[in-house]
C-alpha cells in the first residue's frame, strides 16, 4: 500500500471484532482496571501481537504526545509495516462512550500532526472496549472516519450460543449498513 489514505475496507481486514484476550488470564467475572489490562497485555505482548494480526510491531506504552500546554498519554502504540501506519490503542474496561471516541479522534489527529512520517499512511485509532452501543457508533465520528475503529474484547472464549447470537447480530448490522 502506498502512502495516502487506506480504504476503510482494507483497514477493516486488519481490525478484528471481537479480540479474544483469554491468554491474559484475567478474571471474567469482574472488570479489570485499565492499568491491569494494559499490564497484562504488555506482559503477554507476543501473544497479543499474534491476536492483533499480521504486520504489527510494538512502539510504546503510555506513549506521551504533547502540545504547548498539555501532555496526553496513549495506552498502546503499534506500527503496522503492512499498512505502513501507526496504530493507537485505547483500552476501555466498560462500554464505549462518545467521550472515548472524541479522545481517540484527538489522539489520531495529534499523532498525524506530530509523529507521522511523510512516507507513512494516516494513523489508525482503535478503541478496545467491553461493549459498544451501535447508536453511539452510528452518530459519532466513527461512522464517517476512515481511520477510527472500536472493537470489543473478550477475556474468555464465548460459548457456542454466544457465538451464534453474535453472528446473527453481525448479520443484521451488515444488512442495515447495506440498506443505508
Amino acid at each position: 500500500m502506498s502512502p495516502g489514505k487506506a480504504p476503510k475496507s482494507e483497514l477493516r481486514s486488519f481490525i478484528k471484532d471481537p479480540y479474544v484476550l483469554e491468554f491474559l488470564q484475567l478474571p471474567d467475572h469482574t472488570a479489570p482496571k485499565e492499568k491491569d489490562l494494559e499490564t497484562a497485555i504488555i506482559n503477554n505482548l507476543s501473544q497479543f501481537l499474534l491476536e492483533a494480526g499480521k504486520g504489527f510491531s510494538f512502539v510504546g506504552r503510555q506513549y506521551r504526545i504533547s502540545t504547548e500546554t498539555n501532555h496526553f498519554y496513549i495506552d498502546l502504540v503499534f506500527y503496522n509495516y503492512l499498512l505502513k501506519c501507526f496504530v493507537l490503542i485505547d483500552l476501555k474496561t466498560d462500554q464505549l462512550t462518545h467521550q472515548d471516541i472524541g479522545q481517540m479522534d484527538t489522539y489520531v489527529r495529534m499523532f498525524d500532526e506530530f509523529k507521522r512520517g511523510e512516507d507513512d499512511n494516516p494513523t489508525v485509532g482503535l478503541i478496545l472496549c467491553t461493549s459498544k452501543d451501535e447508536t453511539i457508533v452510528k452518530f459519532s465520528v466513527l461512522k464517517g472516519s476512515e481511520q477510527l475503529f472500536a472493537s470489543k474484547y473478550r477475556l474468555i472464549l464465548p460459548s457456542e450460543e454466544e457465538l451464534i447470537a453474535e453472528i446473527e447480530r453481525e448479520k443484521r448490522l451488515i444488512e442495515i449498513r447495506e440498506e443505508e
